[in-house]
Parts: C-alpha cells; structure tokens; sequence
C-alpha cells in the first residue's frame, strides 16, 4: 500500500474512535498503534501529525498525543463580494486583465485518491527519487560553517561554478543566478523582458505552467506550432514580424509535451530570427537529466552558441531529483542579467542557504552520478513498456513521435474525441492522465492526451494503467 493512503486511512480510524475519549484524554502510544493497525512507525507520526493539524489532537513531546479540546464555531464569514471588483478595475480601465488560472498546472501536481494510477504526473515517483542522497546531503549541508547564514543573493559561487560548467560554453559563474526552481526562473526571466500588455511567442502546444506564468504577468501568448524537428522557424520569423513580440519561449531538447529536439539545422536559424528582430531566447532546458539511456550524444544548449546576449538560458535540477528540490538557475550575459537580479532580489532576496549547501553535497557525492544512470535506464524501461502496451491495446491512439529523453508521450486522439469526457472516464476507471487542451495557448488543432510514465511504480502499473485507459477509450469512443 502506498504510504499516503496507509496514512489517510489510519487517520480515517482514528478520527472515528476520537469520541471515545474525554477531551485531554491520552491516545494508545504510538507503538500500540503501530501494532494494533499493522502500519509503520512514520505512518503514524504523519497521522497523528494530520490531527493535530486539523486540531483535533494535541502531542507532547515525551508524554504522547491527547484529545484536543473542541475548536468553537467559526464566525460568520463577512461579504467578500466587494473584491470582484477591485480585482476587475484593470480589465475596465484598458490594462491588461491578469486573471490567473492555474488548472493547468494543477493537473500535474494534484495528488490522485488512493488505487489511481498516476499517468499524470510531473515529478519521478519516489522508488526513483534519490531519497537517501538527498537526506545524506542534506544532513552533512547543516553541519557546513555558516550553512544557517545568509548566502550571497546570486546563489554559492561553488554552486554557480557547477551550473556554470554544465551549460559549457562561454557562460561563466559570474552569468549564473540561483533560483528557486524552474517557474520560479522562468517567472523572473519574463518579467524582465515583456512588459504586461506585451506579446510573448511560444511553442505550440507548450508548458501549461509556462502560459500561466505570461498570462499571469499581464502578457499575451501568441502560438508557434512545433513539429518534430522542435519550432518551425519561418512561422517563428512571421510571428516576430506580426506582434513586434521581444522574447521566445522554447524547450530545445525533450519539448513539453512532444518530446520534439530542435535539429541541428534549425538551431542557428532560431538565433538568427531572434537577433534580426531584437528579441530574447528563453530556452528552458528542464530535462536535459532525464535523458533516455539508448540516446544518443546530445545537442549542446542554445546558450553556448550564443555570443550576443540573445539566450537566457533556464534549467532545473528538481526533474530529475525531488519535486521538493527547487533549485534552478539562469543564466545570461548583458543589461538582462543585471535586471533579473535585481528582480530576483526584491522578490525572495536569496534562494535558503541549506538547500543550496545540500544541493552542493548531492551533486558532489558519487551517488550523484549512479543515480543519473540509473534513471536513464529506468526511464527507457518505462517508455518502452508504455509505448508496447499502447501499440497493443490502444492502437487508435497515434504515437507520432517516441522521445529518447524526458518523461512522457503525447498522444494524438481520433478527432472528434472529448477530451474531458475521455480525463474524466479515465478517472472512474482508475488511471489519471492530462488533456490537451491547456497546452494550446489558443484553439488546439486536434485532441490529444499526454501520458507520463515516470510517476509509476514500475512497468506492471504501466501495463494495467493501459488497460485501465483501454476501459475509458471503450466507454467514450465506443
């Protein structure tokens, strides 16, 4: 059984047997639980952990966890009713509207009720997290002199080297800024070259976060479609020409969702575009670790082909770590950067010291590596396994593309296809997966689905996902 279903069903059992006692009455010791409901140690302290939070229990350290006393009613809500419009008078005065819908993020990062399969997800599941590295790192990067201290607000210089050296190039350490995760860079980097009401060109379809982020700012996404070979470059060079746009947004290597490459031959054409139309390249390198172990050598980032200062190049370790390692960097040459800092700094000040300092100790410890190697054949183990089971049982659900790095496919449905229907009979049947529709930053071209295949157990989940999926597709394409 998972563990978070483990902890929300003891949590069910005792939340009922509470009446039982008197307020300030003692709970069975934690190791009477642990035998009497046949759960683990840390099961427990998360449920009891629950309770407390919901103020049900009080726990005292040394002494156990009591009954706590019954919280009073709350008071009446007030009218909040006036809000709608002082949040509305930008739309009615001419600005930019900066509605901010986040459903499409939400898709991923929602965690599914107990028994769904999860071909939803963003991050690894935790049997390929580096848990123990990451806990060992963390302890030795709190016994580091001065880890509690403040740290420089560009980020450790050791950690700025490290980034640095992996983008290779001509980015140096000093062109480095730490941030907290990807969206948190990515955030950063639009707001400092778009003004709200501005265009910003992007990938079509791309990044739900990443649209939410332009929408949020105030901007207008404006779609260039992606093939195969990653963006096409004389549609990117009529958008340019179109909207006077002065930034591009693109995943050169494992695009989200297509899982498209950038070709060789298209590379120096999408930097040509850009420079001719006095615009930035914000390529956003968020799975350049998860790279598939039959790969082959991979192209260089944008950034190390770029003399002028047009790439502001955006990368991530939390993919291929821990969705609660949000460490992240960009990097860029010119005026730019001086203005990402200076934005970066009056918004967080700094990224935590201690998650930079542990960051330093995983990445330099030999368990690094091994478990870089270890997702890349995991992840090719699932890819296949996926693409197989859908080959065979979902044949009406085309595959144009097979990436050799990242996390997912994306699928393209028989047209005409419900794609909520479909999300929704998925859901009843047990398997969790991610329309479409908010990859489009404007009408989509067809239906399509995108199913991860790194959030799962291993591949006999992939395998009864599939047949799950198979049971939906019966009930809503008949």
């Amino acid at each position: 059984m998972h563990e978070r279903s483990s902890v929300a069903d003891l949590v069910k059992s005792l939340r009922d047997e509470l009446n039982r006692y008197p307020v300030d009455g003692k709970l069975p010791s934690s190791r009477v639980m642990v035998e009497h409901y046949r759960v683990s140690p840390v099961t427990v302290s998360r449920a009891l952990a629950q309770l407390a939070a919901e103020g049900l229990v009080v726990t005292r350290p040394g002494a156990g966890a009591y009954r706590a006393e019954p919280r009073a009613r709350p008071a009446e809500s007030g009218d909040t009713s006036w809000q709608e419009v002082a949040l509305g008078v930008e739309g009615a005065t001419g600005a930019t509207p900066r509605t901010v819908d986040a459903s499409g993020v939400l898709v991923s990062l929602a965690t599914p009720a107990p028994g769904v399969i999860e071909f939803n997800s963003g991050y690894l599941h935790s049997s390929l997290q580096p848990e123990q590295a990451m806990a060992a790192a963390l302890a030795r990067a709190g016994r580091r002199p001065g880890a509690w201290g403040r740290p420089p607000t560009d980020g450790l210089p050791e950690l700025r080297e490290w980034f640095a050296r992996g983008i290779g190039g001509m980015i140096t350490a000093a062109e480095v800024l730490v941030t907290s995760g990807g969206q948190s860079a990515l955030t950063t980097a639009l707001r400092a070259v778009a003004p709200p009401g501005a265009s910003v060109l992007v990938e079509s379809p791309t990044y739900p976060g990443m649209l939410a982020i332009a929408r949020a700012a105030g901007l207008h996404p404006v779609p260039v479609p992606v093939d195969r070979d990653g963006v096409r470059p004389e549609l990117l060079a009529a958008a340019f020409k179109a909207t006077g746009a002065r930034a591009f947004v693109c995943q050169p290597l494992f695009q989200n969702p297509t899982g498209a490459v950038l070709s060789d031959e298209r590379r120096p054409e999408v930097l040509r575009i850009a420079r001719e139309a006095g615009a930035f390249v914000i390529e956003d390198d968020f799975v350049r670790r998860l790279v598939h172990e039959d790969a082959g050598p991979l192209p260089r980032p944008l950034a190390t082909d770029d003399r002028d200062g047009t790439v502001i190049h955006v990368c991530s370790l939390t993919k291929a770590t821990s969705p609660s390692l949000r460490i992240g960097i960009l990097a860029a040459r010119g005026p730019v950067l001086e203005r990402m800092r200076a934005i970066q700094i009056v918004d967080s000040f700094f990224v935590p010291r201690p998650l930079q300092e542990a960051t330093l100790e995983l990445v330099g410890s030999p368990a690094w590596n091994r478990h870089l190697r270890r997702v890349s054949v995991e992840l090719r183990k699932r890819r296949d396994t996926l693409t197989t089971s859908l080959s065979l049982n979902l044949p009406e659900l085309a595959l144009p593309h097979i990436p050799s790095g990242g996390y997912h496919l994306w699928l393209r449905l028989p047209d005409g296809t419900d794609e909520a229907a479909l999300t929704s009979a998925a859901l009843r049947a047990g398997v969790s997966v991610t329309p479409g529709r908010p990859y489009f930053s404007a009408e989509p071209p067809a239906p399509h689905l995108r199913v991860s295949f790194a959030g799962v157990s291993g591949p006999a989940e992939i395998i009864e996902g599939v047949r799950r999926l198979r049971t939906a597709c019966d009930e809503v394409l008949g």
